[in-house]
């Protein structure tokens, strides 16, 4: 199988943790951008949080501006600032946007559709698809204090993602439906015992 592109627009300490937590859990060649382009490993100018995930990222060493980077990948994912991608340049890539700058994302989801995207995801309330941490922060909190767990873990998010996407059902499952809306009350509770239970197995819940 060959492996999925993603690129990831914004740099900072946010996007940085997005990066960290799909190469975790295995989505495959993760390309970092900031403002300047691309991030390579042995760049110069590179905060810390930048060349230490140089170091994992961009396996090609790929160069260019952002647009380079998006020709071929399979998603996009922007935690950055809005305008930076039109439908001309977002047709370049294979499939999906979740574009999160707010209020103005980084491509406007009927935009991104124009563009040829399959699925839209959006930091905004009033289109489908809401990313929003108000998803995961009170039942990552909750399950590390049920616990008393020494740290919040890479596992820990991983198992709160795969929670909140067990969430919906194959029967729910569509383009405009690919995570429960943060107005879900059941959404705090699985994720809360999705974390514990993660605690748990690692060996450092200590109730």
């Amino acid at each position: 199988r060959t492996p999925l592109k993603l690129v990831n627009t914004g740099a900072g300490p946010p996007g940085i943790a997005i990066g960290k937590l799909l190469i975790s859990m295995g989505f495959g060649n993760i390309v970092m951008c900031d403002i300047n382009g691309i991030i390579c490993e042995g760049d110069e100018g590179l905060n810390a949080g930048q060349e230490e995930i140089s170091h994992i990222s961009n396996r090609n060493h790929e160069h260019g501006a952002l647009a380079d980077a998006l020709r071929g990948a399979d998603a996009f994912v922007g935690v950055s600032r809005p305008n930076l991608v039109t439908a001309g340049v977002g047709s370049t890539m294979k499939d999906d946007v979740v574009a999160m700058a707010n209020p103005t994302p980084e491509i406007m989801p009927d935009e991104a559709k124009r563009g040829g995207a399959a699925v839209v995801g959006t930091g905004r309330s009033d289109f489908p698809n809401q990313i929003n941490n108000v998803m995961v922060f009170p039942g990552i909190f909750k399950g590390t204090l049920a616990v008393r767990a020494r740290e919040i873990t890479e596992g820990m998010k991983i198992r709160a993602a795969r929670a909140l996407a067990a969430l919906v059902t194959d029967e729910q499952l569509s383009a405009d439906y690919i995570l429960p809306s943060a107005l879900d009350k059941s959404v705090a509770d699985t994720v809360a015992r999705a974390v514990a239970q993660e605690a748990r197995e690692q060996g450092i819940a200590r109730a």
